[in-house]
């Protein structure tokens, strides 16, 4: 949420970035209620000072002098009475476009309307100059023979059954069994091996299960209500771990010498994945129910700061991805492809052979103080004044969805499915094959 003084003061710079992200809001309508809401608030403290003011001058008069006072604090009190009404009425709209207003994206992020639009910055593996990829593994690997999907080659393989988990969990079930479970396992292994030697990430395991408030303060409501799964109580489920980390210091005051604050955390996630009808239906690429490692991180009120943190968190997941060798581009999402909350979003997206592009394994993202605003997290800075920390999150790894690049980058011709060397330890073999 924007600061009500930033948005008066800078209307046509939010207008603008409204219009960027393609979200359609009035702030001119916002600024009238906003002037409505500070008159009437006026108005009220104005009168309750009188009717505190009476109070003592009643106690003190006699006769018509206290009738006339008695008589003027009972018009006072029913005009605070309907100017109270009005101001929540107000207040109503008021917080509804409040939490409505988008934050401003970066100079940097490009127009567009969809992901289309977004702009790649970044290939894995780079390029020489005359333009030959270099070595040592994670080029786009070219087949001799027609590359299957990751649907028939884990089919193939015993290694999922999607038939059965629709039986089970409706549309987009599955299970994952034999080499499919040991393989998300292994990458399990792998990931959080990887984050125990990062710096300064604090582990957590943190609930899937949520109250409304730590989704208003992440932004997720109430634009994506479609897109949760939502209890009998009136709790979610979350699809991401971000949700619970970020309300993990949700109204408290963090002290100044802890940060930057991070966080490694998992949970099972679940999505209703409402906007995308027919899209990926099957297999394991788009399902309503995973997991995913999250990288979530607190920093000083600085744009350096969060710009830094965005860059190594960004730096991190490419790293594992690399280490898997599997070839992937960063991208800058355009406008019309980051959320409500993002100041700037990078897609890191891995190569699919059997549909020839890129498919998005991460998101990385920062917000400036527009989560925190929501969540009331502040620190306290060195001249003694209360400000909002700054958020920033990123996938770690999100599984089973991985696989899908896995093994469709690393089949063979014979059927085959070579395992990436930095997993090969924790599976106990090398290849999976049918034998």
């Amino acid at each position: 949420m924007l600061d009500i003084k930033f948005i008066r003061e800078n209307k046509d710079i939010v207008a603008a970035g409204a219009k960027k992200k393609h979200i359609d809001i009035d702030i001119d309508r916002l600024i009238e209620l906003d002037d409505k809401r500070r008159e009437l608030q006026q108005s009220l403290d104005a009168k309750r000072a009188e009717q505190n003011n009476a109070s003592d001058a009643i106690s003190k008069a006699t006769g018509d002098e206290r009738q006339k006072l008695i008589a003027r604090m009972s018009e006072v009190k029913e005009t605070i009475r309907l100017e109270e009404e009005s101001l929540q009425e107000i207040l109503k709209e008021w917080r509804n476009l409040m939490v409505r207003v988008p934050n401003v994206p970066d100079i940097s992020v490009p127009d567009g309307e969809s992901d289309a639009d977004n702009k790649e910055v970044k290939k894995w593996p780079a390029s020489t100059r005359d333009g030959e990829p270099t070595r040592g593994g994670g080029e786009i690997p070219s087949f001799d023979f027609e590359p299957k999907s990751h649907v028939e080659l884990l089919l193939q393989h015993d290694m999922a059954d999607y038939e059965r988990g629709t039986k089970v969990a409706g549309f987009r079930g599955y299970f994952l069994k034999n080499d499919g479970a040991r393989l998300v396992w292994a990458l399990e292994r792998f990931v959080i091996e990887r984050f125990q030697n990062r710096e300064g990430f604090e582990p957590m395991i943190v609930p899937s299960l949520v109250r409304k408030e730590p989704f208003v303060g992440t932004g997720y409501l109430p634009q994506s209500e479609d897109d949760l799964y939502k209890t009998q109580d009136g709790d979610y489920l979350a699809g991401t771990a971000e949700v619970s980390a970020m309300g993990y210091y949700m109204d408290e005051i963090v002290e100044k010498k802890d940060l930057p604050i991070k966080f490694f955390a998992f949970s099972p996630c679940y999505r209703r994945e409402a906007g995308s009808h027919g899209k990926d239906t099957k297999g394991i690429f788009r399902i309503h129910e995973f997991v995913k490692y999250e990288q979530v991180v607190l920093c000083e009120a600085n744009h350096e700061e969060s710009v830094r943190h965005h860059e190594d968190l960004t730096a991190n997941s490419e790293a594992l991805l690399q280490e898997l060798k599997l070839p992937y581009h960063v991208v800058l999402n355009c406008g019309g492809d980051i959320g409500l909350g993002q100041v700037k979003k990078y897609d890191i997206e891995a190569w699919m052979p059997s549909e020839k592009k890129y498919r998005e394994t991460h998101s990385s993202s920062y917000f400036h103080d527009f989560q925190t605003r929501r969540l009331n997290i502040r620190y306290r800075a060195e001249d003694g004044t209360l400000k909002f920390v700054h958020s920033l999150n990123n996938t770690a790894m999100a599984m089973p969805r991985i696989l899908c690049q896995i093994v469709e980058n690393n089949q063979r011709a014979d059927g085959s499915i070579s395992i990436p060397e930095v997993l090969r330890g924790y599976m106990g073999k090398d290849v999976i094959s049918k034998n």
